[in-house]
């Protein structure tokens, strides 16, 4: 990896942070199209002023950024339960490249999105309200030339009112397959020139999302993924759990309680199972898509289990004494790393991650490469960038990681799209 490409990295990383919100871009002009709307349309002009406006480190008159057009496209795919469900996706492409990325036409990367709890924070729900360019896919697409797909998932956008399968791997790698196919015919119906070249990442959820994509996609043939990044993502459901209820607090109690709350509905057993009172029944308001994690987490105890607890002291027992328990075994069912990928994986995750353990994706290497996959390797965050002068090497969060592995990500694809497709 070239020094260039590493600066590139933390180019993208400060993108992707500070995003391109501002009160004084416009409004996309009314456009007709096929299967979709328009609902971001800027030229790489206005959002490099924008950076340069907000004083952005690493971003100057001499760096490459292209515009930005995201087009929100309905479609449909089938929930834990196996009914159909009319859900929605972001689709964004560059627009202002050169000719030879029209003539070889453009890679595709699938960006499953990390865990939101807000309708407000989903992709195509930004996109409606703010008409401006948001988070990963300013890196993937206005500085790497990428088009990037964003489902919103089973629960938001489109599907708002229907409860987010959480960490439920069917429900997530349908939504994400079918937006694939989904976006692959908005793009013919439309013109929009793609090369055939399909990337799948995604960070946290995202990663765990990605990665049950790819299970799916090699599992069914359906179509031919180059290489699958997925970022810190919690592939061991079942290692997390026994993690989580062996521990006396909760780092973040909103993430377990969703989990408790998705597994609920879709195994159809009583909340109360799980989650002590008064929590149970604060659950389904506080996962109505109407709150942020900042307000559902002081809701919630970080006391694991026991009398005082979010989880019922029964959860604990069975969990580690009765190996046919019913959560015991949905963990179990849905993990996502028991498997031999025969496509390329790079596991990209920082090692001092506080809420996704770096030992998540040093499991899954060694077990998919026990099970003979054919190119599975960990890229540790941290140690990659300070290899090549860029920090030093001191340890990042879950939050302060999801920047640089997007960046690190983007580079990686690009390295591949330019040995193979030529640019």
């Amino acid at each position: 990896m070239e020094r260039t490409v590493i600066r590139g990295v933390m180019v993208a990383s400060l993108l992707w942070l500070s995003g391109c919100g501002s009160s004084d871009l416009s409004q996309p002009a009314n456009e007709t199209v096929i299967g979709g709307e328009v609902v971001v349309d800027l030229d790489g002009k206005s959002i490099k002023y924008s950076l340069l406006e907000q004083g952005v480190p690493g971003v100057d008159e001499n760096t490459t950024v292209y515009g930005y057009k995201a087009y929100k496209i309905p479609y449909t795919t089938t929930d834990e339960e196996g009914n159909e469900v009319a859900v929605s996706g972001l689709m964004v492409i560059p627009t202002g490249v050169p000719d030879v990325v029209k003539q070889l036409g453009f890679s595709v990367v699938s960006d499953s999105h990390g865990t939101i709890f807000a309708n407000k924070e989903a992709p195509t729900q930004i996109a409606l309200d703010t008409s401006s360019p948001d988070g990963a896919p300013v890196i993937l697409t206005s500085l790497t030339a990428f088009v990037t797909l964003q489902a919103d998932y089973i629960g938001f956008g489109d599907s708002f009112g229907h409860y987010h399968p959480f960490v439920l791997k069917r429900s997530l790698a349908n939504a994400t397959v079918d937006f694939i196919e989904a976006a692959r015919k908005f793009a013919a119906d439309n013109n929009i020139p793609l090369n055939g070249q399909l990337f799948l990442t995604g960070y946290s959820e995202g990663g765990y999302a990605a990665m049950a994509a790819l299970e799916k996609i090699e599992a069914e043939g359906s179509m031919q993924v180059t290489l699958a990044a997925p970022m810190a993502g919690p592939y061991a459901l079942d290692a997390m759990a026994q993690g989580v209820l062996f521990s006396d607090t909760l780092g973040v109690p909103s993430f377990m309680a969703d989990v408790a709350y998705a597994y609920a509905n879709a195994y159809n057993r009583p909340l109360t199972e799980l989650i002590n009172e008064p929590y149970a029944s604060k659950l389904p308001t506080l996962f109505d898509g109407l709150y942020t994690r900042e307000e559902i987490d002081p809701e919630l105890t970080t006391v694991t289990s026991g009398e005082d607890g979010l989880f019922t002291s029964a959860v604990v027992e069975n969990y580690f004494n009765d190996p046919e328990y019913w959560f015991k075994e949905a963990m179990l069912d849905n993990d996502t790393y028991q498997w031999a990928p025969q496509t390329p994986v790079r596991l990209i995750h920082c090692q001092g991650d506080d809420v996704i353990p770096y030992a998540i994706s040093e499991l899954t290497e060694g077990t998919m490469q026990a099970m003979d996959a054919a190119d599975v390797a960990l890229v540790p965050v941290e140690a990659t960038l300070a290899a090549y002068g860029m920090g030093d090497g001191s340890l990042l969060g879950h939050a302060e990681c999801a920047a640089p592995a997007y960046g690190l990500t983007a580079q990686i694809f690009s390295g591949i799209r330019e040995a193979t497709i030529g640019y």
